[in-house]
């Protein structure tokens, strides 16, 4: 007799992200974790997003059995000597692995086919990696919006931020990654491209990988653009015709 294929149970329990300060010391992880334990909540996932200052600031996937204890659970974190919890959101995706993510955009970013394939697919795939509200390229100089996810603010709005932005970078620009401004946006250039990405999300603040993410994300962007602007060039070529 044929044996029935094996069907694991999905787990539909709530699961949140649940970003911490706490102490970069020993110990300070696996006192937030028995905490957590203690409302019967079960740590899925971390990602380090920022350390300095004695401090780190952790995301921590959590599930737990029923959504009414989220409440509980933040005040029962916040009770660890040093630990203050930043902001809790329902995780969207069923699986959430922020490494796995950015490399997973990073190959859609490089299989696009046109330059406006890849902004928009920068704008879709990036929002959602970086759990950004809103996403947008813009041509600054132009005041021209190229592509977007969400509800950007205006162009008017964008282009100051960028040209704002880049005065305060310097004459060189640099990645964007440590320019002063809103904490809950960010933004790189796209110096090949004569453009910029700028991306927001509501009450969350970038940190420091977060933003290096953006940059990253953004030179990959920029080199795959003037590469799919050179093949139409050529493609263009009245020696083709």
């Amino acid at each position: 007799m044929e044996s029935e294929p094996f069907h694991e149970d999905e787990d539909t329990s709530p699961t949140y992200v649940m970003r911490v300060w706490m102490p970069d010391r020993p110990g300070a992880l696996a006192a937030v974790a028995g905490r957590i334990g203690a409302v019967r909540g079960d740590v899925t996932g971390i990602d380090i997003l920022e350390t300095g200052a004695g401090m780190a600031i952790d995301e921590l996937v959590v599930r737990i059995p029923d959504a009414g204890l989220i409440d509980l659970l933040v005040r029962e974190v916040n009770e660890v000597d040093g630990v203050k919890v930043e902001d809790v959101r329902p995780l969207t995706d069923a699986v959430h692995d922020p490494r796995l993510d950015a490399l997973e955009t990073a190959a859609v970013l490089v299989g696009a086919s046109t330059p406006g394939d890849l902004l928009d697919a920068l704008c879709l795939h990036a929002s959602r990696t970086l759990g950004a509200s809103w996403m947008a390229v813009v041509d600054a100089e132009a005041g021209d919006l190229r592509a977007a996810a969400g509800a950007p603010p205006s162009i008017e709005w964008l282009t100051a931020f960028v040209a704002g932005s880049r005065l305060a970078a310097g004459a060189s620009a640099g990645s964007g990654a440590d320019v002063a401004g809103p904490d809950d946006v960010a933004w790189a250039p796209l110096a090949g491209a004569g453009l910029a990405v700028v991306l927001g999300r509501e009450h969350t603040v970038f940190r420091a990988r977060e933003r290096r993410q953006v940059a990253a994300l953004a030179r990959i962007v920029d080199t795959r653009y003037r590469e799919l602007v050179q093949q139409q060039c050529r493609l263009a070529h009245p020696s083709n015709t």
